[in-house]
């Protein structure tokens, strides 16, 4: 497949772990990937990386060998590395201390960003999993330096350089966020992890994903599945496509996809998903997402087609 053409100031999305609840691994699992969730997002040259589930290892290790290839590639790490938490369950934490081209770098900073423990940061709650005897060593003797940045679900972060990230708080056990990235006339929302609720779909997040060109939803189940797990805090792809017709979103994507879910089963939903949805897929690991910049006429936004798909 041709790769897509990655604009200096496209909104990108490359997926790193998909799996909810659990890693998994083997034949069954070789098309979707097996990790748990991690997402890379770079705003023009402006990365974020959203959630260190396991899927952050591998993460590191395409920048090392990429910086290795090339040094001048555009997919480099920057020095500072903001770490934007959905929340801090361990699907989504495990990988926190094997993203080694960071963590081993005693010039780097990881900025971490929590917004689900009523402002307060991620730092006790990780200190408290990352050391003995859960974990033989506590972050604190990682070369790198650690800031951690608390915040309250339905704020805006802005950052240091003028970047804005909309939040919203989601439907799930101890809360859970959800972020709205808009850069180059393109909007891009993370929804993930989430319960739907009744009756659906709720206003605010209807508002909050209005008009995106791509919405990242959590599918974790089946509506065959989902009553016997009502209450764990996830929904279907059912619900994520409700969603994203109401709010007039133009592509949608599935993740936290259900360890018991071979590729056999995703490719059987997939299919469903898009004789109902065309513009809908489930997403895979190391799959990117180009958004070029929407171009500008008279002032008015252009309408672009449906983002182009990559699985280098």
């Amino acid at each position: 497949m041709t790769l897509p053409i990655r604009s200096p100031d496209a909104l990108t999305l490359r997926f790193w772990g998909v799996r909810g609840s659990t890693p998994v691994c083997g034949s069954d699992y070789v098309e979707f990937g097996g990790s748990t969730p991690c997402m890379e997002i770079r705003c023009g040259p402006r990365l974020f990386l959203l959630d260190a589930g396991s899927g952050l290892n591998a993460c590191g290790r395409h920048h090392r060998d990429r910086q290795a290839q090339d040094c001048r590639s555009q997919d480099h790490l920057p020095q500072d590395i903001d770490l934007l938490f959905s929340h801090l369950h361990l699907d989504h934490t495990s990988g926190l201390p094997f993203f080694k081209p960071v963590v081993l770098d005693p010039k780097r900073t990881i900025n971490t960003w929590c917004g689900n423990l009523d402002g307060q940061s991620a730092e006790a709650a990780l200190d408290r999993l990352f050391s003995p005897p859960l974990f033989p060593v506590s972050l604190d003797v990682l070369p790198c330096s650690l800031v951690h940045h608390g915040f309250r679900a339905g704020e805006t972060l802005t950052f240091a350089d003028g970047v804005k990230v909309d939040t919203i708080l989601l439907n799930h056990p101890q809360g859970s966020v959800g972020y709205r990235f808009d850069h180059a006339g393109r909007r891009l929302c993370v929804i993930s992890d989430i319960e739907h609720s009744d009756p659906w779909p709720d206003p605010a997040l209807l508002e909050f994903v209005r008009g995106a060109d791509l919405m990242v939803y959590d599918g974790m189940f089946t509506e065959g599945e989902y009553p016997v797990c009502r209450g764990w805090g996830h929904s279907t792809w059912q619900k994520g496509m409700e969603l994203a017709q109401a709010a007039g979103v133009g592509t949608l994507a599935i993740t936290h996809l259900h360890p018991c879910h071979t590729d056999d089963t995703l490719r059987r939903i997939e299919a469903e998903m898009q004789a109902a949805m065309p513009k809908s897929f489930i997403a895979r690991e190391r799959q990117e997402i180009v958004l070029a910049p929407r171009p500008v006429l008279a002032g008015r936004a252009c309408v672009q087609p449906a983002p182009a798909l990559a699985f280098p």
